[in-house]
């Protein structure tokens, strides 16, 4: 973490990975986020699943397992294991915390259910647990989280996840679409706050991992979005001329520099159809809302 983090502060821009909002703090404050008036994509793409939940339920079949990329919100996944009822449940995440808590109670609640976490950046291939060899590898990736990844770390995301889940394997994966610019930048600028509280936090973040000494009001959320890459970008600016202590290395920040620490790609529907092909996949089935907002694609392994 602090290779990576003193290289993304020593680059021009600088820039953090968006891994980094993920401590127990910040998986609670994006759970806050999906509730807000303004962040449409959850509730969104959680209408899409009580609408059409036993459709994608019939499009996985039996003998199932599912990795989730990224444990995060509950209810999405209660809902898939109650329609697909797997054999086995993989959650990967990056946060151990909250990964582990996720993991004890759907195990609690779903006592049948074989439950594997795996702590893990899954950014990068992912090694699953022998026991789940035989079954069906269905990776889960909701949220519209792809859109974190430029396209060309989206591409080689998808051909990781291509990779683990084989030939015949399966993806369900939510997609935010374009759509009117106002909608986008709403949802990534709320009244309440929320998500710039998220945005600061992969500050406190590094300070608790890396001995830092952030000041938090020393920098501000920025939410737009860029038409040309078709994407909003999430920055911090910093407030004034300042240095800061970053595991050992002090870094200096200008007033009004700022510091990129999040993209959130949105596709059209062949942009997308077109990107998962380069990784392998066909998409088998699509799922939208009326207002073609959100997507949920159903892809499966070449």
């Amino acid at each position: 973490m602090a290779e990576e983090v003193l290289q993304g502060l020593g680059s021009e821009p600088k820039f953090i990975s968006p891994k980094y909002f993920y401590d127990a703090r910040g998986s609670a404050l994006f759970e806050e986020i999906t509730e807000l008036d303004e962040y449409y994509l959850t509730r969104t793409e959680m209408g899409l699943f009580d609408t059409y939940l036993d459709d994608m339920a019939g499009s996985l079949g039996e003998g199932v397992c599912l990795i989730e990329y990224g444990s995060g919100n509950s209810r999405k996944i209660r809902k898939l294991l109650e329609a697909v009822s797997p054999e086995a449940y993989v959650p990967v995440d990056i946060s151990n915390e909250h990964l582990q808590e996720n993991a004890r109670e759907l195990h609690a609640d779903f006592p049948a259910l074989h439950v594997y976490p795996v702590c893990a950046d899954f950014s990068l291939p992912v090694t699953v647990p022998p026991e789940v060899d035989e079954l069906t590898r269905v990776g889960f990736f909701p949220g519209s989280s792809i859109g974190n990844f430029t396209p060309l770390e989206a591409r080689r995301f998808l051909t990781g996840v291509r990779e683990t889940v084989g030939s015949g394997g399966a993806l369900l994966i939510g997609v935010d679409r374009k759509k009117v610019v106002s909608v986008l930048e709403d949802a990534y600028n709320d009244a309440l706050g929320v998500t710039a509280a998220f945005n600061l936090n992969v500050l406190a973040h590094i300070n608790s991992r890396l001995q830092a000494d952030f000041e938090l009001d020393g920098f501000r959320h920025l939410a737009r979005y860029n038409a040309e890459e078709g994407c909003i970008q999430m920055f911090l600016e910093s407030q004034r001329d300042q240095d800061v202590n970053v595991a050992g290395v002090t870094m200096h920040f200008a007033a009004n520099e700022r510091v990129h620490t999040e993209n959130s790609y949105k596709y059209d529907r062949a942009e997308f159809v077109e990107l998962a092909a380069g990784a392998g996949f066909t998409a088998e089935a699509e799922w939208t809302d009326e207002q073609e907002w959100f997507s949920i694609f159903l892809l499966r392994g070449n």
